[in-house]
């Protein structure tokens, strides 16, 4: 009976420890997680980093303040372009997948919205959209996009739109105040909220 106690107690220690320990890897791997936004034509969409000297380095930048860059659209799967500054490479041969944050040749950010495979150094992935939101996000197929990396969400010039004396309004606004005739495609703010057309 005394051994079969001893071995109870010995089994429910090492049951304990590894409880234990699988929790503060887990309170460890979260502590290191690591958040940029991305934010364009006033929309912020986190973006989940991966640990490596890029974003090591892409971090210490973002804590001096907002990195804003313009990307355009190329080979129907990302948008791209120059950082301006370098970041550390560890390049790999990768298929990047839609929402993928990836660095190309040390200096150019791409974001995106399609797959590609080739030498890169994987930065991180936009969380929480789909293939056919990252598109329209990324404004897929256009030219000099403004794109703004930060720590925090960049918050748009308009807080608030009062609407007219009567109640509803059927005016709309662009996200600089300005009155918009004919809104299509894109956000704006009505009575007071922002809507997407």
């Amino acid at each position: 009976m005394k051994t079969f106690k001893q071995t109870l107690m010995i089994m429910l220690s090492m049951l304990f420890c590894s409880c234990f320990n699988g929790s503060s890897d887990a309170v460890a791997q979260s502590a290191s997680t690591q958040t940029m936004y991305i934010t364009i034509d006033g929309v912020s969409r986190p973006a989940t980093l991966v640990t490596n000297a890029a974003t090591q380095a892409l971090m210490q930048r973002l804590q001096q303040g907002a990195i804003t860059v313009t990307l355009n659209s190329s080979g129907g799967f990302e948008i791209w372009g120059a950082l301006g500054f370098s970041l550390p490479t560890s390049n790999q041969q990768i298929t990047a997948q839609p929402g993928d944050v990836i660095l190309y040749n040390g200096s150019n950010i791409c974001l995106f919205y399609g797959s590609n495979s080739w030498s890169y150094t994987r930065l991180g992935h936009i969380d929480g959209l789909s293939e056919a939101e990252l598109r329209s996000f990324l404004k897929a197929g256009e030219s000099d996009i403004s794109v703004t990396l930060s720590l925090q969400p960049v918050k748009t010039a308009i807080s608030q739109v009062n609407a007219d004396r009567n109640g509803e309004s059927d005016t709309y606004f662009n996200l600089n105040g300005q009155k918009v005739e004919n809104p299509s495609g894109g956000i704006f703010i009505k009575n007071g909220k922002k809507i997407k057309l």
